[in-house]
């Protein structure tokens, strides 16, 4: 983890969540999937006027011996999960009037139970169900989701939503104290309602339902919890954006900067891609990025500058042939700059370099550029870096890792004392790293990832778009892209008996915009020779490939 002293934000603990529960309950229709919401009282000190599921916080009763022996459970349901079920059972009928639960022949408990009980919040619910012969339906619950409210928040609660098949034979009254206005309604009316401004909804609720929007019926749902574990975990954060509050979610790609930076989720760090000053990600990490956004570059290209005043200053990867960009980098640093590292030659990366180097006279170092690179591109350090070196100012301390793949000569560079990884255009936010041989080597990138999950680091600052956090598990996720994607590549050629370039790439890449295909090709090409280095086709670029056997 980043050294704490070296944050650019002190750390303020967040209030402690407290524990709830929520339960989602379901109908099919012919309009297709339906989930029943509720509007919270403009009273309500936590999400006022919202439309919500029913739910509220975890009771002591709900976690007690009484409860679980009126809990009809599935043996694998754990007693914690029992205990949050209990809790969203009887928020269902403290808020809506809708009772999940059985007679003991086990058939449902029906309207005419519901008629017989009170639902005045101070009556206890469980002596009643026990006074009506009634048992909790446990077992007709499932673990959905996990939310746990954004850390900056004053009302913090750690929820497990559940979803349920809504009883057929009863009918949802809110209680009209806490909540009101019961609706039926698709995630996709929901959803379209909120943009239009006349359906207010809070972020893990609108998250909620665009993940509840894949499913056609409620069974698909309920299949999907079947393994007693949540489909997502999540405690989103908040940044600013445009001027506004903007929240995300973990594998949403701002989410590893707000981590970085504000670390106790307060919303306090811009998102903002601006080009004139750095940003501060650290006390002795900036980044300035390049006036060079596109297609390929995203924001533009990040030039790190690691060191701080007094010690000295790395720069890496000072960007295009942009003098504005470089002057900007040497007023940064202004006599302090030791060391100008490139992670590898291409022209988005490297050529600031020699003007940075005029400018301030420190060297430039990294990897030349392999026999295989294009020759306008050609690069040649002042020293060469090998894999293994180690190079720094006080206080900061790079390692070298030789990463080819993307390039034959790229090189990524460990900050040791705060686990951080610089990763050139081995691993970017938000997109793909393209593969171009004859100088890109899939397998290469391939071993180089796999080499990287072994190393201590928690977050990759990549040349294009924001800090990833998760580091190993985003290095996974890639690599099972492109094994997927290799897998694509493989049923394609069996499928068609055999393609030219042109013929594969529009059933391998039939996700990507059509506008991409040139640039895919690329990488589809570095997949092919991956397959044929593995004896699985045959082919070459200006011909058919087809597979072995």
């Amino acid at each position: 983890m980043p050294r704490q002293d070296y944050r650019i934000h002190e750390y303020k603990p967040p209030v402690v969540p407290r524990p709830a529960a929520t339960i989602l309950l379901l109908r099919d229709t012919e309009r297709g999937l339906e989930v029943l919401m509720t509007r919270r009282s403009m009273q309500a000190s936590f999400a006022p006027g919202a439309f919500v599921f029913p739910g509220g916080a975890l009771d002591a009763a709900d976690q007690g011996d009484a409860a679980r022996g009126l809990s009809r459970a599935r043996p694998s349901q754990s007693h914690e999960q029992q205990a949050f079920t209990v809790a969203a059972i009887r928020e269902a009928f403290e808020e809506l009037g809708v009772l999940l639960a059985r007679r003991p022949d086990g058939t449902p408990a029906g309207q005419g139970h519901l008629d017989r009980l009170s639902r005045d919040r101070d009556a206890d619910f469980l002596e009643q169900m026990t006074e009506h012969g009634l048992s909790l339906a446990v077992d007709d619950v499932w673990w959905l989701c996990h939310w746990i409210t954004d850390p900056d928040l004053p009302k913090r609660f750690d929820a497990r939503f559940f979803v349920a098949r809504m009883p057929e034979d009863q009918e949802p009254v809110a209680d009209e104290g806490e909540t009101f206005e019961p609706v039926w309604i698709s995630p996709g009316d929901a959803l379209k309602r909120h943009e239009e401004g006349s359906f207010s909804m809070i972020f893990p609720t609108i998250r909620t339902l665009r993940r509840l929007a894949a499913f056609e019926h409620a069974q698909a749902v309920l299949d999907a919890c079947a393994s007693e574990k949540p489909l997502w975990v999540s405690s989103p954060r908040g940044g600013k954006l445009r001027g506004e509050v903007a929240r995300f979610s973990e594998h949403e790609p701002p989410y590893g900067e707000l981590e970085l930076i504000v670390p106790d989720g307060r919303v306090l760090h811009s998102l903002d891609w601006q080009h004139e000053k750095p940003v501060a990600l650290l006390r002795n990490v900036q980044r300035l990025t390049a006036p060079n956004p596109g297609r390929m570059t995203g924001p533009g290209t990040n030039t790190y500058i690691v060191g701080e005043p007094g010690a000295g200053y790395l720069v890496i990867d000072p960007g295009p042939d942009l003098s504005i960009h470089v002057q900007r980098i040497a007023q940064i640093v202004g006599t302090e700059l030791k060391a100008i590292l490139c992670t590898h030659a291409h022209p988005d990366h490297s050529p600031g370099a020699a003007e940075l180097k005029a400018l301030t006279g420190a060297p430039i170092i990294g990897a030349p550029s392999g026999p295989n690179f294009r020759s306008e591109w050609q690069f040649t350090p002042d020293r060469t870096l090998q894999d293994g070196d180690v190079i720094g100012v006080p206080g900061s301390t790079l390692r070298v890792l030789h990463t080819p793949g993307h390039a034959s000569n790229h090189l990524c560079f460990l900050l040791e004392e705060d686990g951080l990884l610089f990763s050139g255009d081995h691993i970017n936010n938000g997109s793909t790293v393209v593969i171009d041989p004859p100088d890109g080597n899939m397998r290469d990138y391939l071993i180089a990832l796999e080499r990287l999950l072994k190393l201590p680091f928690d977050y990759i600052l990549p040349a294009h778009g924001w800090v990833l956090g998760f580091a190993h598990d985003a290095i996974q996720q890639l690599i099972a892209h492109r094994l997927k994607r290799e897998a694509k590549v493989m049923a394609a050629v069996r499928s068609t008996g055999g393609g030219t370039m042109d013929e594969l790439v529009k059933v391998v890449y039939d996700d990507v915009d059509k506008i991409m295909h040139p640039v895919a090709k690329r990488s589809l090409y570095a997949h092919l020779d991956k397959l044929a280095q593995d004896g699985m086709i045959t082919g070459s670029a200006e011909g058919r490939w087809e597979a072995k056997g």
